[in-house]
């Protein structure tokens, strides 16, 4: 793949979020010129945006909130990913909350390709509805990809395989969550990489090196999954949850730019921008620029 060459798939929905808003950020990323700064050093086409969902109470699933309209979102996202693929190009998934990564992996999976996934997140989204009582999916993505026990069949099936990933095709990356906490328990309960905040801060390349490595030893191709919340919120304003520790943005650039370079880098999304937390007209567009600059880099 080309990461000179991208695809644009917007993802308007924030059906698996907590609360309205995220549905908001591909017109918001749009708006704040992502795509004019990515055709300063690359071949961009935007096929516009699948049918959308903004959130609302689902009573009767309270422990799985919106299953179906996650389900919808995510398997329209993989037909146009899948579509970008068999065409030789990057898709670049605008979300909206984090499932539509689902949507990312089951359209590489559709394209015939078993990706990895290097999963930059505040949390990896592990949580499952037996043990998330609020019952917001975008907690529960990667849990879903691995199709651990208790998710829920239609979003665990979304791609022509479940499991979509396996534990060795995972890189966690760039959370800073205690020991003790469940997540982190978990992740090395399934034996997935661990790249740790604390390891990114030492070094953000090496970190970075690291997990691409790992990506690129388990797989013939990767994705990345990246989640406005790994980020400081006191630093970046953006995400949907806040998150009081996190990477700075430059961490992040280097992070993606290091990821982004690879040959067998196949796929990105970015999600849960809740454009509601922005503090001013000046922070999306900075964002944009940063983002924009470490998806072509060189």
């Amino acid at each position: 793949m080309d990461h000179r060459q991208w695809t644009v798939v917007g993802a308007p929905s924030s059906a698996g979020a907590h609360t309205p808003g995220v549905e908001r950020a591909p017109a918001a990323l749009r708006a704040a010129g992502l795509l004019d700064l990515l055709r300063d050093g690359a071949d961009v086409e935007d096929c516009g945006d699948v049918p959308g969902f903004r959130w609302r109470p689902d009573p009767a699933y309270p422990r799985g909130q919106n299953a179906g309209a996650v389900a919808a979102v995510a398997s329209a996202v993989a037909d146009r990913v899948a579509g970008a693929l068999g065409r030789g190009r990057v898709p670049l998934v605008l979300g909206g909350d984090c499932t539509v990564t689902v949507g990312l992996v089951a359209g590489c999976a559709r394209a015939g390709l078993s990706p990895a996934l290097v999963y930059v997140d505040g949390g990896p989204d592990l949580y499952t509805p037996e043990t998330r009582a609020n019952g917001n999916l975008d907690a529960m993505g990667l849990a879903h990809m691995l199709g651990l026990p208790g998710t829920l069949p239609e979003v665990a099936g979304v791609g022509p395989v479940v499991p979509l990933l396996s534990p060795e095709r995972v890189v966690v990356y760039g959370d800073s969550l205690p020991r003790g906490d469940h997540e982190r328990d978990l992740v090395a309960e399934l034996g997935l990489a661990y790249v740790p905040a604390d390891e990114v801060h030492a070094d953000a390349r090496a970190a970075a090196r690291r997990a691409r490595a790992v990506a690129e030893g388990a797989a013939e191709a990767f994705v990345v999954h990246f989640d406005v919340d790994v980020l400081r919120f006191v630093d970046a304003p953006l995400a949907d949850v806040p998150e009081p520790s996190g990477l700075s943005l430059g961490e992040a650039a280097v992070t993606l730019a290091e990821l982004v370079a690879s040959p067998r880098f196949a796929g990105l999304s970015v999600t849960e921008i809740n454009p509601h937390h922005l503090p001013d007209d000046e922070l999306l567009p900075r964002f944009a620029g940063v983002f924009a600059g470490a998806l072509t880099e060189g």
